[in-house]
């Protein structure tokens, strides 16, 4: 930024280009020979661009940087006369302002005079001028920290696939032990560091590697190797350790050095070995501790350690980062959540600043250990062979020391005494077959591991070299570098006798070609000379000139023969065509067979790997459980142990302040009695509260079932008040019928006399009468019958109907059935009402009646029928309102009872309520569809009444003549009949009306009952709210006096000891973070051993399915091995087939070759013969001529 290649980047941060100008960054060198600034500036912005960052992201990066700067040049000094710090001068803090977004002035305030929490209330503390420089250094950094850190997120969110994570692969760096003259903290967390590395190391090759053996089942004593590091670790992260103590010591603030160094030498000097007094050395740093590391011993100065740790945020300025107007740095500094303190969980931190630097460092190496563990490593180890840098120079006790302190001596001695080299039985069968192919026969099958022990055993080596495990056969140091260069050796030999074979083999071909030559060479010299000799013999000139003229005679011979040869190549062609097509079909079949074996050596492949996939992800899994179940054991432990040291610590912190606490024992001993006098009063105001909401839940339930019987009782009353109205109406016209019979008596004795001539006429309509009487027999009685049937019907239904209904509520039941009754007593009104019409026109038609007298008397005879009929229809009413005065008194007792029981057992009868309603309900939906059948038979019945109606109407129209002659004479028979009947239902009536009058009394009786308990329990929720309100008022003056006598005391002990109380309250922060140490430490033992438990089910459950899956996976060798038995057989097979298809395929060109070649001498041929014909046919020619 300070090269100036960006000036606009000056200007917007406010920055010089001097570096010197700024001390955060001008501590060391300024200025590397390798690294050119302006191209890293310029490599830097664009990479920002690149990566996807907002502008106003970027500007916030360079602002940042900028004030991170500017933190440095902060000055500030000290009041006349007083120890608090004020800025001295306020120039850089509006530049930081400016760049931070804040106001400088609240800034200065907050770094002056912070506000700190003190129990509940926010108190303004001074700081001196140390402390403000401190507090901006741990800001800068703070800020500088969080956006190196938030600058990570932003690229990791940019770079990121979305894709899923199946595999990790890391790079981890570290420096070796800090051995130098000055060690401080900052070595103290590296050398900590490397021997969590080391002794990670030591496990994972020396520990994991033995326990193998063990799984392997080879023979084996556990060895201990450089496991000696777990002293010096616990010495500095367990309990009452190092970074313990010095935690311990940064929450006091008194607390020096020197006590630090004093109870490190109490707690530690001459109780661990590990824990040493240095030796005071001339021309050396001071030295206050050593430590014996695995690397070697280690001098200490714990000076400023106590402000290294702390490195306090000032929550002032912090909360003015939050409210900050650059969006950026309120994204830095999120706002923490506090807990409240009526939480169960108490809060580990009192803020972020009480966070040390020594917890962090154990945090992140806890997380890189855990993520070492989960991983496969591998290690380098880097030598340095001197320490002045020169090339060539070997100093042998440093190498050693450093062999030594990496663990590699370790790893040779191992090596001897192990066997670090390992192969599975496969492998090594097929690498090592060479060595001695006859042990293991071919053809046929043999297990993997008695292959290689058979081969192992036929060799020429030591046998105690190497071990058979269950899946790998093991050798130690050098073995396996004996039996690479055996094969080596057999393979060299091998290669050696082929390298001969084939070379043989080409010389053979080439002396049998050399060998043709020279008998070509002989023949051709031999026919040359012979030439010679009768070159110029006068027979052979005649020889010359006549053999061409005998060319025609060869010619024909010879093709003669070519077609003979031409005949037989086609016989030969023709049967290595078929031998071809054969040949064919049989590697087409190979083909396919081989094509199935290698699906199903491809699918039994897949299977396998699949077996292994899961075996080895099974046993990864396993160790990852292991390893889980080692750490939770380990921090169990650890937890534990932590535990165990806050609670001495407790003790401790406890027995101090007891000598403090004895000015306010009295006040402690009143505060505890009125804290439990309180929780008691609470509980019994929450026992009260419940019971009284239990109660008014009650009261709320009696009320509602009050309201409804009030509403029954009401309906009741009225529906008697209207039925006593019908009754008097009933008595009046009981008085008036009682007139009219007398009046009909004094008729009757005038109508006798018409009796005689009403006979005549009587005899005649007998016969029309009884046949019109037997077809209304048939007819009624069907009728009656089809009544009876929907009656049944209708009374089930109405009784299952009626049953729901009273389970439902008893009170609708009642007014069903009270209107059940006013209909009836409606239906009686109006049956009164036609028998007065009937009067009527028996008043008209008595002048008539009285000439028809006989016939009348004895039409009575036969209507005797018609009244029994109705006396009948009568008792059946008698019948059903006795059984309706019963249901209503047994309604009445059920409700009675019901009242009870719910008085008694409420709960109970709500829970079996609740049953009988979803019972009810089902019942309900089976009656519903019962009711829906019904309904079906009651149209089919309805139907069939309607045609019995019409057939009915029919035969009235005939008989309506003699109905309404008989209908006047039977009114007037029935007027008496139905009198009787009416005093009857009168008495009736009056009966029912009394059981009414005494189910409302019963039913006021209840409602008194229950308005008294209503009563009692009101009464007794005003005594529970008198008593609530009573333990109120003593909760409130409890309170009022123990604030006052609080206020009182505090006051005087204030006055008297300002001095004491600052160290009690300070005692008293320590022992309330340790029991909320203590508390959460439980609740993670808890948890951690319910994790434990899990992870033992989870690890029985893996090495079950480990066990399954390697029986699996032999089944699956054994298969895959009989299948490769088969694949390699059928190779072997396909292999020959197609040796024999190419050397058919070669004879087959060469057959073709040398038919081509047969082809084109025959056209030679006969182009010569075409030729010949024609210098023939010319010297024929010429010789006619």
């Amino acid at each position: 930024m300070m090269t100036n290649h960006k000036p606009e980047l000056i200007e917007m941060t406010l920055i010089t280009t001097n570096p010197y100008d700024f001390p955060m960054c001008s501590q060391g060198q300024i200025t590397v020979a390798s690294i050119d600034d302006k191209e890293e500036l310029m490599a830097t912005d664009s990479a920002i661009d690149i990566l996807g960052f907002t502008g106003e992201e970027k500007m916030g990066i360079y602002k940042f940087t900028g004030a991170v700067l500017h933190h440095g040049n902060m000055k500030f000094k000290q009041k006349q006369r007083e120890e608090q710090a004020e800025p001295d001068g306020t120039e850089e803090a509006d530049k930081i302002g400016y760049l931070l977004g804040l106001n400088s002035a609240d800034m200065l305030k907050a770094l002056c005079y912070p506000r700190v929490k003190v129990g509940n209330e926010f108190v303004t503390k001074g700081q001196t001028v140390p402390q403000v420089y401190n507090s901006v250094s741990a800001l800068s950094k703070s800020i500088y920290e969080r956006m190196f850190l938030w600058m990570v997120v932003r690229i990791n969110q940019m770079l990121d696939t979305k894709q899923q994570r199946n595999f990790f692969i890391g790079v981890l760096d570290i420096a070796g032990f800090e051995i130098f003259d000055f060690n401080s903290m900052e070595q103290l967390c590296i050398n900590f560091t490397n021997e969590k590395l080391q002794q990670f190391f030591n496990h994972h090759m020396f520990v994991l590697e033995q326990e193998e053996y063990k799984k392997e089942g080879i023979v084996w004593e556990f060895i201990d190797f450089g496991m000696d590091l777990a002293a010096c670790i616990e010495l500095i992260e367990k309990p009452m350790g190092i970074f313990s103590i010095l935690e311990e010591e940064c929450m006091f603030p008194k607390a020096t050095d020197t006590s630090f160094k004093n109870k490190l030498y109490d707690q530690h000097l001459g109780k661990c070995n590990a824990f040493q007094k240095p030796k005071p050395a001339k021309g050396k740093a001071e030295a206050h501790f050593s430590l014996v590391h695995y690397a070697g011993t280690v001098d200490y100065n714990i000076a400023g350690w106590l402000d290294k740790n702390k490195d306090p945020l000032n929550e002032s300025v912090v909360q003015l980062y939050q409210k900050s107007s650059v969006k950026l740095l309120a994204i830095l500094y999120p706002p923490v959540v506090e807990e409240t303190s009526g939480s169960k969980k108490g809060s580990k931190k009192k803020g972020g600043s009480m966070q040390t630097v020594s917890s962090q460092f154990r945090e992140n190496l806890g997380k890189l250990m855990t993520n070492l563990r989960s991983t496969h490593p591998h290690f380098v180890r880097c030598l340095i062979p001197n320490e002045s840098k020169t090339p060539g120079l070997m100093e042998n006790f440093l190498v050693i020391h450093q062999l030594r302190c990496n663990g590699v001596l370790e790893g040779i001695r191992i090596c001897r005494k192990g066997f670090p080299s390992r192969i599975l039985y496969g492998d090594f069968k097929q690498r090592y077959k060479v060595l001695n192919a006859s042990v293991i026969p071919e053809g046929q099958f043999i297990d993997n591991k008695k292959a290689c022990e058979k081969l192992l055993g036929s060799i020429d080596i030591d046998h105690e070299q190497y071990r058979f495990g269950h899946t790998k056969v093991f050798f130690k140091a050098g073995l396996l570098g004996t039996l690479e260069e055996m094969r080596d050796e057999k393979l060299a030999a091998l290669v050696t006798m082929t390298q001969a074979l084939c070379r043989a083999f080409l010389m053979r071909r080439e002396f049998v070609k050399m060998m043709q030559r020279r008998e070509a060479i002989f023949t051709i010299q031999c026919n040359v000379r012979s030439f010679i000799n009768v070159k110029h013999w006068p027979w052979m000139k005649v020889y010359y000139k006549i053999k061409p003229l005998l060319k025609s005679a060869e010619t024909e011979k010879e093709l003669a023969t070519m077609k003979e040869d031409f005949a037989k190549c086609k016989d030969v062609l023709a049967k290595t065509e078929t031998k071809k097509k054969e040949l064919e079909e049989k590697m087409v079949a190979l083909l396919q067979e081989k094509n199935d074996l290698q699906l199903q050596v491809a699918s039994e492949s897949e299977n396998l790997s699949d077996a292994e996939e899961r075996c080895e992800g099974l046993i990864k899994s396993k160790i990852q459980l292991e390893a889980k179940l080692k750490e939770t054991t380990e921090r169990l432990e650890d937890e534990e142990e932590i535990n165990a040291e806050l609670t001495a610590k407790k003790r401790k912190l406890e027995d101090e302040c007891s000598e403090l606490k004895k000015d306010i024992d009295d006040l402690e001993l009143t505060l505890a009695k009125v804290e439990k006098e309180k929780h008691a009063t609470e509980n019994k105001v929450k026992n009260l509260t419940e019971e009284m909401a239990a109660q008014d839940e009650s009261i709320a339930k009696l009320t509602k079932e009050k309201k409804a019987l009030q509403e029954a009782h009401q309906q009741t009353l009225d529906d008697l008040q209207a039925e006593e109205d019908k009754v008097n109406t009933l008595t009046k016209s009981k008085t008036k019928l009682e007139q009219q019979v007398d009046d009909l008596e004094g008729s009757l004795e005038q109508e006798k006399k018409l009796r005689m001539d009403l006979e005549r006429s009587k005899r005649k309509l007998e016969g029309d009468l009884k046949l019109a009487q037997e077809s209304i027999m048939d007819l009624e009685n069907d009728k009656q019958q089809s009544e009876e049937k929907l009656k049944k019907k209708d009374f089930e239904t109405s009784q299952l109907l009626s049953k729901i209904e009273d389970e439902q509520s008893l009170g609708a039941q009642l007014q069903k059935k009270i209107k059940e009754l006013q209909a009836r007593i409606e239906e009686l009104e109006e049956e009164i009402e036609a028998e007065r019409a009937a009067r009527a026109k028996v008043e008209k038609q008595r002048a008539d009646l009285s000439r028809e007298l006989e016939e009348i008397s004895e039409r009575l005879e036969e209507a005797g029928g018609a009244t029994a009929a109705q006396i009948e229809m009568n008792k059946k009413r008698e019948a059903e309102f006795q059984k309706l005065r019963r249901d209503l008194e047994e309604s009445t007792l059920q409700h009675e009872a019901t009242a009870a029981a719910l008085r008694k057992k409420q709960a109970d009868s709500v829970a079996e309520l609740g049953e009988q309603i979803d019972n009810l309900q089902r019942v309900k939906q089976k009656l519903e569809k019962e009711k829906s059948e019904y309904k079906m038979e009651i149209d089919d019945l309805s139907s069939n009444m309607e045609a019995v109606a019409k057939a009915k109407g029919n035969l009235e129209k005939m008989c309506r003549t003699l109905e309404d002659q008989l209908s006047e004479i039977k009114g007037k028979q029935a007027f008496t009949q139905q009198i009787e009947e009416l005093k009857r239902q009168i008495e009736e009536e009056v009966k029912a009306k009394n059981a009414l009058a005494h189910g409302v009394q019963s039913a006021r009786h209840d409602c008194d009952l229950l308005r008294e308990q209503f009563e009692e329990e009101q009464e007794a929720k005003a005594e529970l709210q008198r008593g609530m309100s009573k333990a109120n008022s003593e909760v409130a003056q409890w309170r009022t006096k123990y604030e006052t006598d609080a206020i009182q005391r505090t006051e005087e002990l204030e006055e008297a000891k300002k001095k004491l109380a600052q160290r009690l309250q300070e005692a008293e922060e320590q022992i309330e973070a340790v029991n909320s140490k203590c508390a959460s430490l439980e609740k993670t033992k808890q948890r951690l051993q319910g994790e434990v438990e899990d992870l033992m089910i989870d690890v029985e459950r893996a090495n079950a399915q480990a066990a399954n899956l390697d029986k699996k996976q032999r089944n699956f060798d054994k298969v895959l091995a009989e299948w490769k038995q088969k694949f390699e057989e059928g190779q072997a097979e396909l292999e020959g087939a197609q040796k024999e298809a190419r050397s058919l395929s070669t004879e087959l060109f060469k057959m073709k070759n040398s038919y081509e070649e047969s082809l084109d001498q025959l056209e030679t041929l006969k182009r010569e013969n075409k030729n010949l014909q024609r210098k023939n046919e010319t010297s024929n020619m010429e010789q006619d001529k």
